[in-house]
């Protein structure tokens, strides 16, 4: 991986001299624009709209239109004079018992590397936050924009999750909110019978991307001139009339899902079950 930020976690007095790096990357099958004939790239060009000249892209800055339409130009210097102090820092602020973080606020996820002479500060800030149970919570600026985040632990490395500052999260106005449709109690304790029937520990690795995958086939039947066979979205079925009826077979669905597959221990239940029976061998 290559790092795309170097700086330092202000911890306290203590600072950590770290490297970022991005922690997750989008698996996308990604595609150029092309011109059907002849496969030609299709080039996007910066042409403005007063002069109708293409404009090379060391003449690009950046504006901001004004209510009444006029526009205010800003170029390079103008962000440099900024006074963003976490430009190259990380500055925790609090911690916090990491329930309290709505995951609404969540945005991209980073990996902190310490540098050599930060590992034994690294460390201990690191045990320190496991120990805790708690995260930390941070300001950072990156790619000019400064952002709250939460620093975590995840398999020894201390994770840096950048957040939305809360007025960027729009409010949930709908008007069922307001109409307040009423729930029938044999409903509920089905849907309550369902969920109970469908849980289980969460492992990602079960789960994976079928149009991706259905997408690559395609693209291997293109380049080995094979026949392309559309095997299309499964059809989704339509609203069911009676809510209890669908609900019942739902969860006997769920029963026989869950025995054909052996899955019969529900979330926490393999935790208890070393408990008792003591530490594993070595």
């Amino acid at each position: 991986m290559r790092s795309i930020w170097n700086g330092t976690v202000a911890f306290g007095l203590v600072t950590i001299p770290v490297r970022l790096y991005a922690a997750t990357r989008r698996r996308d099958v990604t595609f150029h624009l092309v011109h059907r004939e002849d496969a030609g790239r299709i080039r996007l060009r910066r042409v403005c709209e007063h002069c109708e000249e293409e404009v090379p892209y060391a003449d690009v800055a950046r504006g901001y239109e004004l209510p009444a339409g006029e526009t205010v130009v800003l170029d390079g210097d103008d962000f440099e004079g900024l006074p963003l102090s976490t430009a190259h820092r990380i500055e925790v602020l609090q911690f916090s018992p990491a329930e309290q973080i709505d995951p609404i606020l969540s945005g991209r996820s980073y990996y902190l590397e310490p540098e050599p002479v930060g590992a034994g500060p690294y460390a201990l800030l690191r045990d320190a936050l496991e120990r805790s149970g708690r995260v930390a919570i941070a300001k950072v600026a990156l790619r000019l924009r400064e952002s709250l985040a939460a620093v975590r632990v995840r398999e020894g490395v201390l994770v840096l999750e950048t957040m939305l500052w809360p007025d960027e999260v729009r409010p949930a106005d709908f008007g069922f909110l307001r109409e307040g449709t009423e729930v029938r109690p044999g409903e509920l304790r089905m849907a309550e019978s369902l969920i109970e029937s469908m849980t289980a520990d969460f492992d990602p690795s079960r789960y994976r991307d079928a149009y991706r995958e259905a997408l690559h086939e395609v693209i291997e039947a293109k380049v080995s001139g094979r026949e392309v066979v559309s095997v299309g979205a499964p059809s989704e079925p339509g609203p069911e009339a009676d809510l209890m009826a669908a609900l019942r077979a739902s969860v006997e669905a769920a029963k026989r899902g869950r025995g054909a597959s052996g899955e019969g221990r529900r979330s926490g239940e393999g935790r208890e079950g070393r408990k008792k029976g003591g530490r594993r061998p070595a």
